[in-house]
């Protein structure tokens, strides 16, 4: 890895905290971390609701630690919905 480059996990990230992650990854770790509202650029859709998160509300960003493709599997939650996972 050269010196510009970051972890494809993106555990580089300021504030990325590491957690257990939804009840259906049966305890399955995942890194998240907070989006803020001017970071939140476009529409996404939750998964904990399937309800839309429209730019400029700050959410919650997360993807499995040790499985898939690392942050290319990221999903952004709505906070109420990550807190209730």
């Amino acid at each position: 890895m050269t010196p510009r480059e970051l972890p494809r996990d993106g555990t580089a990230f300021y504030g990325t905290q590491a957690v257990e992650g939804p009840s259906w990854t049966q305890g399955e770790m995942y890194l998240f971390r907070h989006m803020g509202s001017h970071s939140a650029t476009k529409f996404y859709v939750c998964p904990g609701c399937n309800q839309n998160i429209p730019p400029g509300v700050a959410h919650i960003v997360a993807w499995p630690r040790d499985t898939g493709r690392g942050a290319e599997d990221r999903r952004h939650w709505h906070r109420h919905c990550w807190d209730r996972r």
